[in-house]
């Protein structure tokens, strides 16, 4: 009976939908750099476990869905790399992260 609440395919899609919908909120309602960084993770998050979950219940001899996740994984691995790098560049020169000052920060 407790190996039935795992075996939904609603509950995982929920989960994936509610990781991008703090995501989304996070990205509208934060103000540093960082934190909208870790937001963008959270959607990325929330796409792959939307492949994952698809592809177990509704096509589990394929391998598609794990494919796609694993290549949201390296493209977030490769944007946090970059922001990350950009991020340092903007505190070097500015002393501040916030994004809405940006553009304020304009020389």
């Amino acid at each position: 009976m407790t190996g039935y609440i795992f075996n939904n395919l609603h509950i995982y899609l929920f989960l994936a939908l509610f990781l991008m919908c703090c995501g989304i909120l996070g990205i509208v309602y934060r103000r540093t750099l960082i934190a909208m960084l870790i937001c963008v993770e959270l959607i990325m998050n929330g796409a792959g476990l939307n492949f994952v979950a698809i592809n177990r219940f509704l096509y589990p001899d394929r391998v598609n869905g794990q494919v796609f996740t694993l290549f949201i994984m390296g493209i977030a691995a490769a944007e946090t790399a970059i922001a990350l790098a950009i991020i340092i560049l903007i505190f070097r020169r500015f002393k501040n992260i916030e994004g809405d000052r940006l553009k304020e920060m304009k020389d």
